[in-house]
Order: C-alpha cells, then sequence, then structure tokens
C-alpha cells in the first residue's frame, strides 16, 4: 500500500502538461483555420464543451477502473464485453495508422523544401506522381529500418517534440503580439466585429467538424497516468478540465494569430501544407529574424515526423498482436524474427500503405490537393479508434455497479451511458460527412469524384480487412 501511494506522485498541473504535449500540436490550429476561417473561434469553444471535457474525463474513468490493463481500449473492451469485439478494437487502433503513415512522408519532403528553398513552390509546382514516388520509397527506407530495429529516431523525435511543441507557443506569443510591437499589419479585416466569428451552421461547415474531432483525440493516451495522480477523483479532473483551458486558449489565440496573418476571408489553397512555415517567415520578417524562425520550425517537424513515422510504424502493430486474442488472427501474421519484428505484419503494413501513397496519383494531379486530401483521409479513418473508447464507456455506465474506481466521472448509469452515447454518434457523424471532398466541384470534377470514392472506400476496406483476418485465422486453426 505504501509503494502504491508513493507512486502516486503526478498532480493536477502534471496531468495537464503531460496530456497538453500529447494531444496538442500548430497543425492543429493552421488546418482547421484553413477549413473554417476566423469562425474556428467559435467551433473551438463548442467542441471544447460538448466534446473535449466529456471525452477526456470518460478516459480518466476508463483508465482508472482498468489501471492493470496494458492494452488500452482494446483492453477495456476485453474486460467489459468480449474477446471478438476486443480484436476489432485492436484492429482498428493499428489499421487507422495506414492513412497517417502514408501522408508522414510528405510532410518530410514538404520540411525539406522550405529547408533548402525557403518557399512553398514545391508543393504548388511538382507533379502528384513524383512526390508520391519520392514518397514511396521514404516510407520503405523507414520501414525497413523499423525492421531492423532501430531506435535512435525515437530519442532524436522526444527531443524534436519539445522543439515543436515550444515553436507552437511561440507562434502564438509572436503572432498575437506582432501588430503592437512590430507593428505588422493585420491581414483579416472587421476582427473586432463579433460576426466575423459566428459560423453558419450549413452542410459545407459540418463536413469541416472532423478535423476539429481528429485535432483533440487521442486523450486514450493519458489513461495511464489516472491511478499515478494524488488523489485520483479530485486532481485527474482537475487536470483534464485544465487541460481543456489550455487547448482552448492555444486554439483560440492560434487562430487569433493566424486570421492577424493570413486572410481569413481569402485562404491560401496551399496553407494546409504550406501555411505553418509561411506563417514563421512572415513572422521572421516582421521581428528582423530573417528566415531563421522558418528553418528551425522546419528543422524540428522534419525530425518530429520521421520519428512520428519510425514509431507509427512499429508500435500500433505491436499492439494490435500483442493484445488481441490470437484465435482471431492468422500464425504467420505474429510470426517474429530475431530481433522479435513481426515480419508478416510489416508486409501488410508496407502493402497497405504503398497502396494509400501510390493509388491516389492517377486521379489527382496537383501536391497540394494530394496533400489536402490525405490529410481530410486521416481526418475520417483516425477518429474511428475513438468510437471504441465511447463504447467501452456505454458499457462502463450498463455496469457501473460491478466497477467501482477512485476515479468517477458519472455515477449514474443512464446519464453516464447517455453521454457516452452523444460522443459516439458525434464521432461517427463528423467521421461520415467528413467524407465529403473540400476541393472545388466545379473546377475539378473527375478529382473531386475520385476523392470521394476514396474517402468511401478505404475506410469500407480496411474495416472490410478486420473481418477477413479471423476468417483466415480459422480456416488455417481447422486445417492444421
Amino acid at each position: 500500500m505504501e509503494n502504491t501511494q508513493s507512486s502516486r506522485n503526478f498532480r493536477w498541473y502534471n496531468i495537464a502538461l503531460i496530456a497538453f504535449t500529447a494531444v496538442w500540436g500548430l497543425n492543429n490550429v493552421v488546418n482547421n483555420f484553413a477549413n473554417q476561417g476566423m469562425v474556428v473561434v467559435v467551433s473551438w469553444i463548442l467542441i471544447m464543451l460538448l466534446y473535449f471535457i466529456p471525452y477526456t474525463l470518460m478516459v480518466g474513468q476508463l483508465g482508472s477502473t482498468f489501471q492493470d490493463a496494458d492494452g488500452g481500449v482494446s483492453s477495456w473492451m476485453k474486460n467489459l464485453s468480449s474477446s471478438r469485439l476486443a480484436y476489432f478494437a485492436a484492429w482498428t487502433y493499428w489499421v487507422v495508422h495506414v492513412p497517417y503513415l502514408a501522408q508522414k512522408p510528405q510532410t518530410i519532403l514538404i520540411g525539406f523544401s522550405w529547408l533548402f528553398q525557403n518557399n512553398g513552390n514545391f508543393v504548388n509546382q511538382v507533379p502528384s506522381y513524383i512526390v508520391q514516388g519520392l514518397s514511396l520509397i521514404i516510407f520503405l527506407v523507414f520501414l525497413w529500418m523499423s525492421s531492423r530495429g532501430v531506435t535512435t529516431l525515437n530519442r532524436i523525435g522526444s527531443i524534436a517534440g519539445i522543439g515543436m511543441f515550444t515553436m507552437s507557443i511561440l507562434f502564438i506569443i509572436l503572432g498575437v503580439s506582432a501588430p503592437f510591437i512590430a507593428h505588422a499589419p493585420i491581414a483579416t479585416q472587421n476582427m473586432n466585429h463579433v460576426a466575423t466569428y459566428m459560423p453558419k451552421f450549413n452542410f459545407n461547415y459540418f463536413t469541416t467538424i472532423s478535423m476539429l474531432v481528429f485535432a483533440v483525440g487521442g486523450a486514450e493516451k493519458i489513461s495511464p497516468y489516472v491511478n499515478k495522480t494524488k488523489n485520483p477523483s479530485k486532481e485527474f479532473p482537475l487536470g483534464m478540465i485544465l487541460l481543456a483551458i489550455m487547448v482552448a486558449v492555444s486554439a483560440i489565440l492560434g487562430s487569433f494569430a493566424m486570421g492577424m496573418i493570413f486572410d481569413a476571408q481569402h485562404v491560401p489553397t496551399d496553407l494546409m501544407a504550406n501555411g505553418s512555415y509561411t506563417a514563421f517567415q512572415i513572422l521572421g520578417q516582421y521581428f528582423h529574424m530573417g528566415n531563421l524562425l522558418m528553418w528551425i520550425y522546419a528543422i524540428a517537424n522534419i525530425l518530429a515526423s520521421a520519428a512520428a513515422l519510425a514509431i507509427s510504424i512499429d508500435a500500433p502493430l505491436r499492439i494490435f498482436l500483442n493484445d488481441a486474442d490470437a484465435k482471431f488472427i492468422p500464425k504467420a501474421l505474429s510470426k517474429k524474427n530475431k530481433r522479435g519484428i513481426a515480419v508478416n505484419g510489416y508486409i501488410l503494413t508496407g502493402i497497405l500503405v504503398s497502396i494509400i501513397i501510390i493509388v491516389p496519383a492517377i486521379g489527382i494531379g496537383g501536391m497540394n490537393d494530394l496533400y489536402n486530401w490525405l490529410l481530410n483521409l486521416n481526418s475520417i479513418v483516425m477518429p474511428m479508434r475513438y468510437l471504441w473508447v465511447f463504447l467501452a464507456y456505454m458499457l462502463l455506465s450498463k455496469h457501473i455497479k460491478e466497477y467501482q474506481s477512485d476515479y468517477m466521472f458519472i455515477k449514474n448509469s443512464k446519464l453516464g451511458f447517455s453521454v457516452g452515447l452523444w460522443c459516439f454518434i458525434f464521432t461517427a457523424f463528423a467521421c461520415i460527412l467528413g467524407v465529403v471532398p473540400k476541393a472545388d466541384l466545379a473546377a475539378n470534377p473527375s478529382s473531386w469524384w475520385f476523392q470521394l470514392s476514396m474517402n468511401i472506400i478505404t475506410p469500407f476496406v480496411l474495416i472490410a480487412l478486420g473481418f477477413i483476418l479471423p476468417m483466415i485465422a480459422q480456416r488455417k486453426k481447422a486445417t492444421d
């Protein structure tokens, strides 16, 4: 008991800081400003109150209830339902990283372009098939490195991650203060009018909320820290509320900074790909630092993306194969070499990611459209894993008397189930409407329809593969 108490040395502010670095980043601000302009300020407030706060507090209760579960969501499902649902939760956690792995090489290429060319011409001028060919080479190199157990990038990535976090905070400080200190012009008109920030809740607006959900997701990473917190029932929710405030402040001030640098009424089409680099370049000019800020950001982003690519090849696959029930996974997929690497799992990863890298280049001509589409695909696919968090919480609420813990978000069974159901429906709603392409239909109809087809087909294929593997495993077992 004494050891348990001595291990509970995290305070509410420690939890908030750890969670903030895990969940938040500058690209969340840039991407959603590109989608919505200044109305994103109100969107951030709504998403925090209606979605992010209950999401994080649900994760807190699940993590506290199953404090010895190492597999995260899949372990929660195994305890609350069946090994089959636990398998699908583990599969979803792994497979949603496939589009993520397909985009990271693009991010690395864009970073090198800005580092050596000081501009975004790479995005606007290089044909998509060349970019995707280079992206495929980069991915395969990292796949090979990960299969060899190379861990150097992981350590570099930790340093780069701190650098990215620092640059994100610096961007907000410099961006908001630029008009007052450097007397920089404000790009967006009428920023002092309330109407500038009010969304029009129409179909186009709702097609963009998947990016907001994508931005604030990933709170399940925090679950291991619930039972390391001193007095979890009081300090963990306090830490989560502080996290929500920190994210909201960063998102809102970051959006204000973006509005001061870029005209929200005429958002550049390459803002998602080049926006953060252009912003640091402009801030460097305002504060008489040249391209220094942009170079530092480019180096940090390249290293952080490289580390994320290496980690995301191995870690999700390892979690999937180690935690899911073996009777649902073919033995061949779990086979490991002398380095402990699941070789066939790596091959499957390589095949799926290569398809998502190569096929879109056939129907999407420009690099900028390709980058924006793949980012949008991530915002559709990645939140699919959050659905399992909310399903687990609904199941927990139904059996609340059987599962007591140090921290309880909602003690009432029906209310807890309703809140979990709300977050589940909201996430599914965002993912479904997110399939509508953000490209201009009139400008390039064939590309628009191709993107829509890929947005629909990709999630279904990834989910279908999850049903096929147990069938293969059962057939193989029957023939043995």
